[in-house]
């Protein structure tokens, strides 16, 4: 026959054995619970890297060329246009020429604003394809007319040496000094305008020099926007 002390040992036993098992169904339940609740939390998460990392790919990339409210400096501006020049490419030269005044283009040092000729943005766009013949002033010493097409002119008068690659380049500062006067800041006044040149000090060493060849750049300033407005060819002349 059981004791009474036993039976009550054993019935605390069963009682404690009972509270055990229910307190470990409780943990799972729980742990089963945070589990449900996470898995749509990470989920959340992806999504939203994933939709951060979208609108970043949609993003522009700045390539570092001239934009709309951040304006070149007049050398960057020159960068540009050189490169433009030395591609022949007339579309994007018409985008940087003054949208009233157009570019006008000098042969040599001395800008004759009554004989050098002046093209329009419209008419660039078209200029190295037109076949007329244009006088572009007369050849120092022997007085000969400069008759030629613009692309012949091109090769002559403004991009005859590679001065993208092997110029030195100059703000507002002329190297290239030749006999022909240099009225530059005179008929483009400092206070409103900017020059870039490029200057190439020899082509030949055999000629010591005297084939030297100078491209002046000059940008109208405004506010902080630099327009092209002239193309100055120069070089040894007798």
């Amino acid at each position: 026959m059981i004791s009474l002390r036993k039976m009550v040992v054993m019935i605390l036993g069963a009682a404690l054995l009972t509270l055990t098992a229910c307190n470990e169904k409780t943990s799972e339940a729980t742990d089963h619970k945070d589990e449900i609740h996470e898995e749509p939390l990470e989920q959340v998460q992806e999504e939203e890297q994933k939709e951060e990392e979208q609108v970043h790919e949609e993003q522009p990339i700045d390539q570092g060329e001239p934009t709309e409210g951040m304006p070149p400096t007049s050398l960057e501006a020159a960068t540009t246009v050189m490169r433009i020049l030395k591609n022949g490419d007339m579309s994007n030269l018409a985008a940087w020429a003054h949208p009233d005044k157009g570019i006008r283009f000098s042969p040599y040092a001395y800008v004759d604003q009554e004989k050098d000729l002046v093209f329009l943005r419209e008419e660039l766009e078209v200029l190295m394809e037109n076949s007329t013949v244009y006088e572009w002033r007369t050849f120092p010493g022997s007085g000969d007319l400069i008759e030629l097409t613009y692309a012949d002119y091109h090769k002559k008068f403004v991009y005859d040496a590679d001065f993208f690659k092997d110029a030195k380049i100059s703000l507002n500062e002329v190297q290239g000094e030749s006999t022909t006067t240099n009225n530059l800041n005179k008929v483009y006044p400092k206070a409103t305008y900017d020059f870039v040149e490029y200057y190439i000090d020899g082509i030949d060493p055999s000629f010591e020099g005297m084939d030297w060849r100078s491209l002046r750049l000059v940008f109208e300033k405004i506010e902080h926007d630099h327009i092209l407005v002239g193309i100055i060819h120069d070089q040894w002349t007798p």
